[in-house]
């Protein structure tokens, strides 16, 4: 049994991929980390070896995690033990060399969309093994559907289950995050090491289909109907984690509806926004009084926007 470690370089958040060469002797023309051989994958040898395929200096590496070792069947026959490493980068300038012809760096959630080494073996599930790998040092988001204005009870659900003293508790390691943002309904993100842990933390492992659940214990997480499949890519969630005015959406001229306060209930149409000071001003248009008065943009709701 020979020894390998597949190094996962990461800039910020996202993850460097690098794509072998043509002529490459294992995985030619397949996107990869970096690979090196070397027995327990000795945090110097990791450091040295991304330098000497990315052109980053040692000085900007940092070897962060080192997980479990997976032995992995070659084409070749040779069971070889591969040890999966997270490198932090202090910079994104990468000039690939050695068996690599082309640097990407990635959303973690789009390394689906690239054929990577491991894909082409003779085992089961082998499109999946770079991803698993990554994410024994890594993480992934996923995004849980849930019933509607049930968000919140999920993730306080999700939280006790992770805290309590059942067996749940053994996935507080794999679990790194839960996310609820402010305005999103019927969605809770999930950021974890896989995705078989987070249908174990609602209580449907196995998916939607009812027959490859069949003979596991599990209780359902209510209101909490599935994990998407997939990993999501950050950048298409980052809208919903950015906080934004409470006038976001309100435009000169629209028509809102009050929804606090003694006006609660009336019409009114927009005269202006003021977002440094979260007030828009209202022509109470439908008051037998018309006058104008001034609101903060959480007090009142769009109800009919301006025609484009």
């Amino acid at each position: 049994m020979s020894e390998a470690f597949v190094a996962f370089v990461r800039f910020e958040e996202k993850l460097l991929l690098l794509k072998r060469s043509n002529t490459a002797a294992d995985f030619s023309s397949m996107w990869d980390g970096v690979w090196g051989a070397g027995s327990g994958a000795n945090s110097e040898d990791v450091i040295a070896r991304v330098s000497e395929c990315t052109g980053i200096p040692t000085e900007a590496l940092v070897c962060y995690d080192i997980g479990p070792d997976r032995g992995i069947v070659m084409d070749s026959g040779n069971l070889v033990d591969v040890v999966p490493v997270l490198v932090v980068s202090a910079t994104d300038e990468v000039e690939p060399s050695g068996i690599y012809t082309h640097a990407e760096w990635v959303d973690p959630g789009r390394i689906q969309e690239y054929t990577c080494i491991f894909s082409n073996l003779d085992m089961d599930n082998s499109h999946k093994l770079f991803r698993e790998m990554y994410g024994s040092v890594g993480s992934f988001l996923y995004i849980v559907k849930t019933a509607i204005n049930s968000e919140i009870r999920v993730v306080d659900e999700m939280g006790a289950r992770l805290t309590g003293s059942g067996s749940l508790t053994d996935l507080d390691e794999e679990i790194m995050s839960i996310l609820h943002p402010t305005g999103m309904r019927g969605y809770v993100f999930v950021e974890a090491s896989a995705l078989h842990h987070v249908e174990k933390l609602i209580g449907r492992s196995g998916g939607r289909d009812p027959s490859s659940r069949r003979g596991v214990n599990q209780t359902p997480l209510k209101n909490a109907k599935s994990v998407l499949p997939g990993e999501a890519p950050l950048e298409d969630i980052l809208p919903y984690l950015e906080p934004k005015s409470v006038t976001h959406g309100i435009e000169i001229g629209c028509i809102v509806e009050i929804i606090s306060g003694a006006f609660k209930g009336e019409k009114a149409r927009v005269l202006s926004v003021q977002d440094t000071k979260n007030e828009v001003s209202l022509d109470l248009y439908e008051n037998p009084i018309p006058m104008t008065i001034s609101m903060r943009g959480d007090h009142v709701r769009v109800y009919e926007r301006v025609d484009g």
